[in-house]
């Protein structure tokens, strides 16, 4: 698999036309997507028969995903060395504030509501 600069995990495909589409207007065409938990893991640690890829610089990542939340991608991503470093952006439509300090504490930079704005997104990102 490619270098993506931009790791973006969402199983809805509205959202993730509307989020490559905002990320296309800030300026990132460099970005990799994971339908659900698996497909991201397998992505970031090569398994479940995942090609693995070189780790991204940025993590977008819905909250709300089938077979491994993203509240369980996440702990795996702080939890191990390779990755533990990356940028990681949870995508949320709820304000659900326990939700947001569960993904404060885990070391997410923010919470981004979605739809996604490009710029914002290049705010953030930048």
């Amino acid at each position: 698999m490619r270098q993506a600069e931009i790791l973006l995990v969402e199983d809805d495909r509205d959202c993730q036309e509307l989020a490559l589409r905002a990320l296309r207007k800030a300026g990132y065409d460099e970005v990799a997507v994971a339908r659900d938990g698996v497909e991201a893991l397998g992505m970031l640690f090569g398994e479940g028969g995942g090609a693995g890829m070189e780790a991204p610089s940025v993590v977008l990542l819905d909250l709300k995903l089938p077979r491994i939340d993203g509240i369980g991608v996440l702990t795996r991503i702080r939890g191990d060395e390779r990755t533990r470093r990356i940028k990681v952006f949870a995508l949320s439509c709820s304000e659900d504030p326990r939700e947001i300090e569960v993904c404060l504490r885990l070391g997410v930079v923010a919470v981004l509501q979605k739809p996604l704005d490009p710029a914002a997104l290049r705010r953030w990102l930048s």
